[in-house]
């Protein structure tokens, strides 16, 4: 157990449990993680072994007696009819039969319809009415000749998520871990090991919860296959309903005006929109009309009069194409469905998370650790709807006066949700605060910015804020640090008039428009290598970005150098050590056949595994033979190797403030997966770099 696992169970007993066990317990029972979790909350919520095993055991006993497979309904409803009562595990949905004047219920794995269910139950859940909801049902079966009437009888019924929640409590512990460690308790409560994520991946991954705590937020996400886009929606909460973006209608969506019969926006929280890209898709224009005035004022017509309601809206689906692509050949939006495809529709989204940053699911992202029961966050989240946490910023930071009203709202709801996900105490600082204003008006500025490739009445927007220190600070987008030369499009031409591609409802842009002449903020600056030569200067690098490399970092310094010393205190553990050797191999490649280089490594001991650590340092060595490079290492004696820098003997010095540690974790097994084979496909860390000249 570790200090932050022991830490989650002393604050939260009861309310946490250990997220390996779900896929110990699942079996082959195709049900979303929060009920399997409700289950296990009730008796694997502790930190004791030998309670969890005997809990384990429980559960799966529950699962084997009373869930129900598809393939074994008929033996079930046999059980049923013989026991006259049963209990099961299954998602139920309620209609109203007008003829006969009575709710009756479908059970979708148990295979049966017409289960007469009583009027106190649906108005207690009516959520039914709309959608299936899992429940734990007693069944009863009791057979007459009449047959219009069903033998099929729902006794008694209960809807698998926790009761009540107390808020206090909630933020009350929250005061008891650091900011650090509540992200990654999150991070834990959401099934993902935060040792395999960087704070940017972490906090877009929050990001993907704001429409369980924002009302009528609107959030649009867009990447590779199988980086777990629908996931949160469909397996997180029983607030959240997920349903295939080609499968909606005006009635099911919003009313039926035939028989006035509310939507699912009427009563879920989230509504979230699978596979939503595609531009072979078609949606009914009508449909996307009343989305895009839901979107923006929160209402939707019923007949004659208007509703309103608060779910958030979700879309997620692939892109076909990498970002460099789009940004050169159309936009960040280029595989909306046509109805989609409209400046109006996107326009009314309030952040678009950038998918093409999440890495693909591997093995090793999922957590052992200690997470909160999804269901009781999923609770909590839901007391929040109610907070506006939107004007805490205010004090600190200024948005741009040119940033427009609805601009405006975006940032703030999403800075809102982001608050309320992290601060529910509001005890954030100054940093944080401004962490989180950067990362909520990037995800807008995305939108924005591809607006004015498809509309070209949109006007430019200057995106920074101002701290209460008169301290100015640009916004940029990651793929505007990458790609400066494809980013900045407009959709006009040469006489100011509309791109013949940009109206609202066109086609998709086949040819960019001439780039603007790139004006780079200082910091785009120094997040771009030179490729003309050497030369002294700073540079950022922001974390997630990729294309990065030692060739481009270091390789026009190293050109001519005979010998090279490198010191890194943590070359240690293993990817560490292959680090090292990575930055030898590109020495082995650039130099001339004929030189003899040397390079030195200055590390500091591994205390934990020093034995292991010298075997790899000396493998490097000895891979050396013969190569024209002659690899040393030694420990520093001094004790005061902090700094980590390179030096060549052609006068150069490189200061690296994460040192060699720049990549994130990548599949490193994996001999078939790119960024195991080239650095530029992996993702770094956020870290600096400055050249010098010694020879000055």
């Amino acid at each position: 157990m570790t200090d932050l696992n022991a830490k989650i169970n002393a604050h939260f007993a009861g309310y946490v449990v250990r997220k390996d066990l779900v896929k110990t317990v699942k079996g082959n029972a195709i049900v979303p993680t929060y009920v399997l979790e409700y289950l296990l909350g009730q008796y694997c919520a502790t930190d004791d072994e030998a309670s969890i095993g005997t809990g384990i055991e429980t559960v799966k006993e529950i699962l084997r007696k009373h869930y129900v497979h598809r393939n074994e309904s008929m033996l079930i409803q046999s059980t049923i009819r013989e026991k006259g009562r049963h209990k099961v595990i299954d998602r139920i949905s309620v209609a109203l039969n007008d003829k006969t004047d009575a709710y009756e219920a479908t059970f979708e794995n148990l295979g049966i319809k017409r289960v007469a269910v009583d009027s106190g139950t649906v108005n207690a859940n009516p959520k039914l009415l709309v959608s299936g909801v899992w429940c734990i049902a007693d069944v009863q079966y009791e057979f007459t000749e009449d047959s219009r009437v069903s033998p099929w009888n729902l006794e008694t019924l209960k809807p698998i998520q926790i009761a009540r929640v107390d808020l206090d409590s909630y933020i009350e512990a929250r005061r008891e871990f650091t900011t650090e460690e509540w992200i990654d308790l999150l991070m834990q409560s959401i099934g993902w090991d935060p040792a395999a994520f960087g704070r940017r991946s972490k906090l877009l991954q929050l990001m993907r919860l704001i429409p369980f705590v924002e009302r009528n937020y609107n959030i649009i996400e867009l990447g590779p296959k199988g980086t777990g886009k629908s996931h949160v929606y469909s397996e997180f909460s029983p607030h959240g309903q997920l349903i295939s973006g080609g499968e909606v209608s005006i009635p099911k969506l919003f009313v039926n005006n035939s028989n006035g019969r509310i939507g699912l926006v009427g009563f879920w929280d989230v509504v979230a929109f699978d596979e939503f890209a595609g531009r072979e898709k078609q949606a009914n224009k009508a449909l996307v009309d009343i989305m895009k005035n839901y979107m923006a004022n929160k209402t939707f017509s019923r007949g004659i009069s208007t509703m309103g309601a608060e779910a958030s809206f979700a879309f997620v689906g692939n892109t076909a194409h990498n970002v460099p692509y789009m940004l050169k050949n159309s936009d960040l939006f280029e595989e909306l469905p046509t109805q989609f495809y409209d400046s109006a529709f996107i326009d009314r989204l309030h952040a678009y998370l950038p998918g093409w940053e999440v890495d693909v699911i591997r093995g090793e992202m999922f957590t052992k650790g200690f997470g909160f029961i999804v269901d009781y966050l999923a609770e909590i989240l839901r007391h929040l709807r109610t907070d506006d946490y939107s004007n805490r910023h205010h004090g600190l930071f200024t948005l741009s006066a040119k940033i427009s009203t609805r601009d405006r709202d975006a940032i703030n709801k999403t800075m809102s949700g982001m608050l309320k996900i992290i601060f529910p105490d509001g005890g954030e600082t100054e940093a944080e605060l401004e962490e989180l204003l950067r990362l909520a008006m990037e995800s807008r500025k995305r939108v924005k910015d591809q607006l004015l490739r498809l509309d070209a009445t949109y006007p430019e927007v200057d995106f920074h804020f101002t701290s209460r220190d008169g301290r100015k600070v640009s916004v940029t987008t990651l793929e505007e640090d990458e790609y400066p030369q494809f980013y900045r499009t407009r959709a006009a031409n040469d006489a100011g008039q509309p791109h013949p591609t940009a109206s609202a409802n066109s086609a998709r842009l086949s040819e960019p428009a001439s780039p603007a002449a790139p004006n780079p903020s200082p910091s785009e600056q120094q997040g771009r290598p030179d490729s003309s030569g050497p030369k002294t200067g700073h540079l950022v690098f922001g974390e997630n970005r990729k294309g990065i490399s030692f060739q481009k970092l270091f390789g026009p310094y190293l050109n001519g150098a005979k010998r090279i010393v490198v010191t890194d205190p943590y070359i240690r553990l293993y990817y560490q050590v292959r680090n090292m050797m990575e930055l030898v191999e590109l020495i082995i490649r650039t130099k001339a056949p004929e030189d003899q280089v040397t390079v030195e490594l200055i590390t500091c001991p591994d205390e934990g595994a020093i034995g292991k650590q010298r075997e790899n340092l000396d493998a490097i060595a000895l891979a050396c033979d013969g190569t024209g490079v002659t690899f040393s290492w030694a420990y520093d004696g001094t004790g005061r190797a902090h700094a980590r820098h390179i030096i060549t003997d052609t006068g150069w010095k490189i200061s690296l403030d994460r040192g060699l540690d720049i990549f994130q974790s990548y599949p490193m097994n994996d001999a078939f997966n790119l960024a195991n084979r080239l650095q530029e496909h992996r993702a770094v860390k956020q870290f600096e770099i400055t050249y010098l000249r010694q020879d000055a």
